[in-house]
């Protein structure tokens, strides 16, 4: 096995030993995990750089990570399934999106258990780390990955950093996400670059190299530092800022993935003597990522790593969601695994689980080619909200071929699903004022919880794994039907609302050349050689500008605003009216047909639609039921829908 050893530093009871349905109490378990993995296995040469990595006396290169487990304290009462929850940037996921969870410290004793819904289904729950440049410190699982050395020296070569700051700055670190820096091989640089522009396409204007120096500020004076950068007239809220230099030490960031391969192969098939805890009552194993970590989903897809050394399928069902049609630099040198937008190697072809060629590259490819052709495809939900049609993530490139002429159906193993309406983290109510990222919005968030989907998708998965029912059908836009649509026409509707800005630019997926060895994971043109763009679709809308194709939750078939897959920024944070990541927004209907008339909007009032707060929720619950006789929505979900709607009434009919 490729697990060398198992610490376990702390354990714990759940919830003071309640228990969780037939599962009984759970216990969680906190550690580390040693992992050792062949370079020279065929499994394993798909991952850049690993054999510059440093060899054990045995031939293998050894790594460490963070490691957490969540199992019924006896596990033969448990269902048999693992869920392993891909970390988010060393940030843990399944218990926010399928239980409701509060945020909660990944390392914490006592997380916030929601409702509970994972250990009411039975499941075992892992995490380990797998980021090499997440901070070792609390509330984040960290990884120890190794270095890439030539000769004994640390691996050198050119890196892009990009910033956006929301306030005015002088100095920033040389890393995305306040994460751990690659540091720069020469304070003085000459051919070091910095460029700023208005917006992702464009023009760059450089930035004289006299301007800006490696630096950080300490008692107002600048210090030479090679993790920072210091501009003299500082940094502009908005505008985007690109750093090229000559970055020195270069870990094997691709090593993450195989951790996250070889611990749930581990779980899975391995024996107690080997320390397993797992050891005989795992029978299935899902795999869930979300945003970051979804992207990761798809990179490891994409390699063909679902199968370890051994030739075992490792996961038998995945969600990569809120991914988009991205990847991302998960297994580049000096990659950035937190880096999701602008120009970076996730937003490279191949995007569909279908073959095709670039007509404009020649190149043929397909996302799941590689494991297709091994038999190691497991089932999968590709998920996603308007955000990522709307935003980098250009989700439509899933199911459209890449000429924007005819969709493309997804591979017999597999369904797509937008969660209509949505932004990219579920809402809440009353809606908030900022991105996931704390970007201040000009209109209010999008407050759509779609997690009652999520659950419904892994029942689905779980049980098309297990018994063979099929999943309900795909759901997304499509071509021909006049679903999948340009956007300039959708925002030509919002154009007609009152107060309503649309963003000035959207994100353009293009071609891009990064060099000759970038299929090694080895770029050398930075900023890359942008060419032609994909074609890039959104959902259509109906008259009030919520969306028509995908599972349409209550608050879009029985609605009381306008829910939208994108947002704009405050003018406050810079840059006034660009497109923000990840947000979308929330347009409340007018509350009575003299406010309509007053506003001159044109969708119906909501004392217009609803004869009173009674009916807009028996309807909301009729709508609730329907989507349960779909099987896209559970039924132990459908009264808290109601009890939500209840409070979006009172929200969206109070006294301005």
């Amino acid at each position: 096995m490729a697990i060398t050893h198992l610490e376990v530093t702390r354990r714990a009871m759940l919830a003071n030993g309640q228990a969780f349905g037939a599962a009984g109490p759970y216990e969680y378990l906190v550690g580390t995990v040693g992992l050792a993995v062949d370079p020279d296995h065929p499994a394993n040469t798909a991952i850049t750089d690993l054999k510059l990595a440093p060899r054990g006396e045995d031939g293998r290169v050894h790594v460490t990570a963070d490691f957490a487990l969540m199992r019924p304290v006896d596990p033969g009462r448990g269902a048999g399934r693992l869920l392993f929850d891909v970390l988010n940037r060393g940030r843990k996921l399944a218990l926010r999106q399928f239980n409701a969870a509060a945020a909660s410290s990944a390392t914490a004793m006592d997380p916030d258990l929601g409702n509970g819904f994972l250990l009411r289904q039975g499941y075992t729950v892992a995490w380990c780390g797998w980021q090499h440049d997440v901070p070792s410190q609390p509330g984040l699982m960290a990884f120890q990955a190794p270095e890439a050395l030539r000769d004994g020296v640390p691996v050198t070569g050119p890196i892009l950093c990009e910033f956006q700051p929301d306030r005015p700055v002088r100095v920033l670190l040389l890393s995305d996400r306040d994460h751990r820096p690659y540091p720069a091989q020469d304070l003085n640089e000459p051919t070091a670059v910095l460029t700023v522009r208005e917006h992702l396409d464009a023009p760059r204007q450089v930035i004289a190299r006299n301007q800006w120096q490696f630096a950080r500020f300490e008692d107002g004076r600048p210090v030479p530092d090679p993790a920072h950068i210091s501009l003299a007239t500082g940094f502009e809220p908005g505008k985007l800022y690109e750093l090229v230099y000559t970055a020195q030490g270069a870990p094997v960031v691709g090593a993450g993935l195989l951790a996250v391969r070889d611990v749930v192969a581990w779980l899975k098939y391995g024996d107690a003597t080997a320390g397993n805890p797992c050891a005989g009552t795992v029978r299935y194993a899902y795999g869930f990522g979300a945003s970051q970590s979804g992207r990761f989903l798809r990179q490891f897809l994409y390699l063909g790593l679902n199968e370890d050394e051994q030739g075992r399928m490792v996961f038998d069902g995945l969600i990569p969601h809120i991914a988009g049609a991205r990847r991302g630099e998960f297994n580049l040198r000096f990659g950035q695994p937190s880096k999701a937008h602008g120009q970076t190697v996730g937003a490279l072809f191949p995007f569909s689980d279908a073959v095709q060629t670039d007509p404009v590259t020649g190149q043929t490819d397909g996302l799941l080619a590689r494991l297709a052709a091994r038999g190691k495809l497991p089932r999968i939900f590709t998920v996603n909200t308007a955000a990522e049609y709307w935003g980098s993530g250009q989700a439509s490139l899933l199911h459209t071929d890449i000429e924007g002429t005819r969709d493309l159906e997804p591979m017999e193993m597999a369904r797509i699903y937008l969660l209509a309406g949505t932004q990219h983290v579920a809402g809440t109510l009353p809606p908030e004022a900022t991105n996931p990222s704390g970007v201040r919005l000009y209109h209010a968030a999008n407050s759509v919880d779609y997690g009652p989907l999520l659950r419904a998708a892994l029942v689905n998965l779980d049980r098309w794994v297990r018994t063979g029912q099929e999943p309900p059908p795909s759901q997304h836009p499509r071509l021909d039907n006049g679903t999948a649509v340009p956007p300039e026409g959708v925002l030509a509707l919002f154009q007609t609302l009152p107060g309503v800005q649309v963003p000035a630019h959207l994100p353009q997926n293009r071609r891009l050349d990064f060099g000759p060895e970038t299929a090694q994971g080895v770029l050398h043109q930075l900023p890359p050689a942008a060419g032609p763009r994909y074609p890039g679709f959104v959902p259509a809308v109906d008259p009030d500008g919520n969306e028509v194709a995908g599972t349409r939750l209550p608050d879009l078939s029985v609605p009381l605003a306008t829910y939208t897959g994108w947002n704009v920024r405050h003018p406050e944070v810079g840059a006034p009216g660009e497109w923000v990541p990840m947000a979308g927004a929330t347009l409340p209907f007018p509350r009575t047909a003299a406010e309509r008339q007053a506003t001159g909007d044109p969708r119906r009032a909501i004392a217009e639609r609803y004869a009173s707060k009674e009916a807009y929720l028996e309807r909301v619950r009729q709508a609730a039921l329907e989507l349960v006789a779909q099987r896209y929505l559970l039924e132990e979900d459908v009264e808290p829908i109601v009890e939500r709607a209840a409070l979006r009434w009172d929200v969206f009919t109070a006294e301005p």
